[in-house]
């Protein structure tokens, strides 16, 4: 009985014997195997010119309409983002995002780590953030290029969903919604740096927005496709500007190159594109 007891112990522990020298030997367990890296979606973005593709009341063209082959009527979500004074969420490459869609019945609570790609090397920003607990065992998380006219950034999103009987895009107050992202604070960012580092930011933190924007969706070369117009304040906080996204997101790694560059092409022909990159959130940190 003592043998069989022995011998389900060792088993389970899977341990080996190393035999020294010297003669001693001892009872060694093996290492254990990293977690490999996570294997991330692209979502390939480019800024069209609002002065071109829009009509004065800010929807599409026509022709902008039919040659991405969009629904004329759009979907409205309306968002805003959660930082302290000092941004300090930003400086750590998170964003906190609360939206509601006018179709869904739920608020949308969004925890989002970045980490920027540099000179294209995906795979050394997917090893970083194995390091710092991102890999493909945590399933909590959606890993994403986003891939836009020059760079890339590579990201990990936690999205919550909340049940609400709350019609159209109307979002809670900010104390509110404040609380809700607190209550669903996921582990990652709640200790980020440090014990409860990410609630003591989130708890000093306020509502950047709230903005509605119109997300067109459609299908262009047999690909999901949608065009977003985002009224953002202006610099000056006189009024607002549109930033306009035409955006596709693809898990075929071996295909998206090829539909970036042929929508880059589009775009380009058509003198729709703004040749360089988005910094949409940033922006909106910086003006709200």
């Amino acid at each position: 009985m003592v043998l069989k007891k022995w011998k389900k112990v060792t088993a389970s522990l899977m341990l080996s014997i190393v035999t020294l020298g010297s003669g001693l030997t001892f009872l060694e367990a093996p290492p254990a195997s990293a977690a490999a890296n996570a294997v991330p979606a692209y979502e390939v973005k480019f800024l069209a010119k609002p002065e071109v593709v829009l009509n004065n009341d800010g929807t599409p063209r026509s022709e902008v309409i039919q040659t991405l082959g969009l629904d004329a009527t759009p979907r409205n979500i309306n968002v805003e983002y959660f930082d302290t004074n000092a941004l300090g969420l930003d400086a750590a490459g998170w964003n906190v995002r609360f939206r509601k869609k006018d179709d869904k019945n739920n608020y949308e609570l969004t925890y989002k780590k970045r980490y920027p790609v540099v000179n294209g090397d995906i795979n050394a920003a997917l090893t970083l953030a194995n390091q710092e607990g991102f890999d493909q065992s945590d399933d909590n998380y959606e890993a994403e290029i986003d891939w836009g006219y020059g760079k890339q950034t590579l990201s990990f999103s936690n999205t919550k969903k909340v049940d609400t009987k709350t019609s159209g895009t109307q979002l809670p107050s900010e104390k509110d919604a404040l609380n809700l992202l607190l209550d669903k604070l996921p582990g990652k960012l709640k200790n980020w740096s440090a014990s409860n580092w990410g609630k003591q930011q989130l708890t000093q933190a306020r509502a950047y927005g709230p903005i509605t924007f119109q997300r067109y969706e459609g299908t262009w070369n047999s690909q999901e496709l949608t065009l977003e117009v985002w009224p953002i304040r202006n610099a000056a906080g006189t009024g607002t500007e549109n930033v306009v996204e035409v955006s596709f997101k693809s898990a075929d790694t071996s295909a998206v190159s090829g539909l970036r560059s042929q929508l880059m092409q589009l775009l380009q022909n058509k003198n729709w594109l703004i040749p360089a990159d988005g910094l949409k959130t940033q922006t909106i940190l910086e003006r709200y």
